[in-house]
């Protein structure tokens, strides 16, 4: 099968639009049926289930639903840090278990199901009390700019993005925001929890008029848990040339699978989170 056969562009699709939709459509379950729901929810383990998310949208390929938002934050000294909800106890089906979920603002209940996809449920650093101080660091692989200015685990600080405003790198249009690559409570973790943390205008303005996206962001910074919710992979926003083929030169793009997301359109997503091993 050719390039071209792999989930071409729809013509006449909508172009990825200045602000954001609260409360779109809900996503479905998943790709594989039914077959793997009633696995998920009859799997020995805690939490999981019926959850819905925020999420940056899904707009075109294969993948099932978007990427979940990570509410984030501005430390007193500038550094990015990723909200993790406040860890607290319930009963679910008669047994009590702890889980990491709070009320926020715009009625979305934000929860560390958010993130229990792609074998991450088993995930030390996914468990409601794993100690971290949430800080968003610089990861491998990142932007040229990056890798001048950071050195792999360094503290992403809001200076670095002062130019954010006009910031491009010759894929799709200069200006619509400045992104870097970036490790999410993976200090002192087997595991890595791979994001993007962009900062943009579109955003800024979005959050004037959103109250979630008011209580999610902040100076017009927004971050995602970026991994692929289609096989897993890790799509990139302005990494990759081949994604003007696909109308993602500004949005997210999957190289693998030609899945497309789109950053500045916040949206629900309804799947089924996998419950965390015993």
């Amino acid at each position: 099968m050719s390039a071209d056969d792999k989930y071409p562009p729809e013509s006449g699709r909508r172009r990825f639009v200045k602000g954001v939709v609260g409360g779109g459509a809900l996503a479905g379950v998943g790709a594989t049926g039914s077959a793997t729901v009633n696995s998920l929810t009859s799997s020995t383990g805690t939490g999981g289930g019926q959850t819905t998310a925020m999420a940056i949208e899904l707009v075109g390929g294969p993948a099932p639903r978007g990427m979940p938002q990570i509410p984030i934050e501005i430390t007193d000294d500038g550094y990015l840090r990723g909200k993790w909800p406040e860890v607290t106890t319930i009963t679910q089906n008669g047994v009590e278990i702890t889980v990491a979920q709070e009320d926020m603002a715009g009625d979305v209940t934000y929860s560390g199901e958010w993130f229990q996809y792609c074998g991450m449920e088993g995930y030390e650093n996914i468990q409601p009390e794993f100690e971290s101080d949430n800080l968003f660091r610089a990861a491998p692989g990142g932007y040229d700019w990056q890798s001048e200015e950071y050195e792999t685990g360094e503290q992403l600080h809001v200076d670095s993005f002062d130019d954010y405003e006009e910031w491009g790198n010759g894929i799709g249009q200069d200006g619509m925001g400045k992104p870097a690559s970036a490790n999410w409570r993976s200090q002192d973790a087997e595991d890595t929890l791979t994001a993007t943390v962009i900062r943009s205008p579109l955003i800024e303005e979005a959050a004037q008029e959103d109250e979630w996206l008011a209580a999610s962001t902040e100076n017009g910074f927004l971050a995602w848990l970026n991994v692929c919710t289609h096989f897993c992979c890790v799509p990139g926003y302005k990494k990759n040339e081949e994604s003007s083929r696909y109308d993602a030169a500004d949005g997210v793009y999957c190289q693998c699978h030609q899945s497309v997301y789109d950053p500045f359109n916040i949206v629900q997503t309804l799947f089924i989170a996998r419950p965390r091993p015993n």
